[in-house]
């Protein structure tokens, strides 16, 4: 069959069937054997399927994921969430929007040991929002806080969605990473800089918290030692070479299990709960990597990426016109897929015209991930927003969507920074 019809027919079979909401992963599988069997041959398609999703299963640098996964859910189980956010509520409560500042604190520290920003999302609903609320905070910005603060789960190290688009690319993980750090830390910034100004012009909306003593914030602070210490086995291993990132997670994972069981919060029950809980996490990231490998075929077949690219790179345009016409595209996106969707689905594609362009491949996956975070909260379906909204079904979703357009406005800001100085995002990298 005509390779042109093939790659039209299957995308619109793709977008049909995720319209009709079957599953990412099944998707791009059905597409991805349809359409390399209409070029080559079903034969050839079949034999794809035989090898391919057990290829993917045995792959050693995916065996990070779950072992990334397993130690979130180890340190939510010990209650290192719960300590992150009463250790940073002792020190900033006491200001006016302290209490939201501490939530972003623990949102950062909390990325640091999960990789989600959607179990970010979910924790710290659970753990500071009822906070927020007994003070007096208005839901609008409580939640908006809450769901701004969840999105650097994907960019601040160990990054799920970093290491998948490491894998894609063939980039070093461990510089992906490290790449993310100063970015991730930059929006925290960010983010606490668009809390003290809404604290400023809105002061009815975030009432002064409790002050406490010294001595009680200082107790506090030695409680978050067990974050610090993940949080210095897995990135500080990666940074100095000691460890590659696969061993980094499965050290990560050991250390949170060991951690829970000597501070007595970790039983047979629990432990079973989080190995539960993480394997269906894990085998859902599986199903879509899956998919996305054997839609990969289908690419390659109807030479999809290169026809892309070479339509793209003739545009007489900058070429920085058509990163951002990229970025776009993410944030579009965003608004009817998740993050792991979103990374499978358009990498293979659009990796061989930022290439092309001479756009450094680790300054753009740390750029893919920016789009895909402000995607996380931007109407009509940011994936962050609705978490919230299923943990709290009090709070409408136009409540909280009004909450985060300060935060997607500092969003845009960050972006166009690390896109005008790509140095924020390279300079650790340089240095390993």
């Amino acid at each position: 069959m005509d390779r042109e019809f093939v790659t039209i027919a299957g995308f619109s079979a793709l977008f049909l069937m995720m319209a009709l909401r079957v599953p990412v992963g099944i998707a791009m599988a059905v597409v991805g054997i349809g359409g390399f069997g209409a070029v080559v041959g079903m034969e050839q398609a079949l034999r794809l399927v035989a090898l391919s999703p057990l290829s993917t299963a045995t792959t050693y640098h995916l065996a990070m994921i779950p072992m990334f996964i397993l130690m979130g859910a180890f340190a939510t189980r010990s209650g290192m969430s719960r300590e992150l956010f009463r250790a940073a509520e002792t020190w900033l409560g006491h200001r006016r929007g302290g209490l939201a500042l501490s939530t972003i604190a623990s949102c950062a520290g909390f990325a640091a040991i999960s990789g989600s920003s959607i179990a970010t999302a979910a924790t710290l609903t659970k753990v500071a929002l009822p906070e927020m609320r007994r003070v007096g905070y208005c839901d609008s910005v409580s939640s908006g806080v809450i769901a701004a603060g969840g999105t650097v789960g994907i960019l601040i190290p160990p990054s799920i969605v970093l290491a998948v688009y490491g894998i894609i690319t063939e980039q070093n993980i461990g510089t992906l990473f490290i790449a993310g750090l100063v970015p991730g830390l930059l929006a925290v910034a960010l983010y606490m800089l668009t809390v003290s100004l809404i604290a400023h012009l809105r002061p009815a909306s975030m009432p002064v918290g409790t002050r406490h003593g010294w001595g009680e914030a200082f107790a506090a602070l030695r409680s978050v030692w067990a974050i610090g210490l993940l949080f210095v086995l897995v990135v500080g291993g990666i940074y100095l070479g000691v460890v590659t990132p696969t061993e980094a997670a499965a050290l990560g994972a050991c250390g949170a299990l060991a951690i829970g069981l000597a501070r007595r919060r970790l039983d047979r029950k629990a432990i079973m709960e989080c190995l539960v809980d993480s394997l269906r996490v894990s085998v859902s990231i599986f199903v879509v990597f899956m998919g996305a490998l054997l839609f990969s075929y289908f690419l390659a077949i109807t030479q999809t990426p290169q026809n892309v690219a070479d339509y793209l790179t003739s545009l007489p345009v900058n070429r920085y016109v058509i990163m951002l016409l990229i970025l776009l595209l993410y944030l579009v996106l965003g608004c009817v897929l998740d993050s792991m969707a979103m990374v499978v689905l358009t990498v293979p594609i659009l990796f061989p015209v930022v290439t092309q362009l001479g756009f450094d491949p680790i300054w753009f996956g740390v750029m893919v991930v920016v789009a895909i975070e402000l995607g996380l909260i931007t109407p009509p379906i940011g994936m962050n927003v609705f978490v919230i909204n299923s943990a709290q079904k009090d709070i409408k979703l136009t409540t909280i969507y009004r909450g985060v357009m300060p935060f997607i406005a500092i969003d845009v800001v960050r972006m166009g920074l690390l896109l005008a100085f790509p140095a924020i995002t390279l300079f650790l990298p340089s240095l390993m």
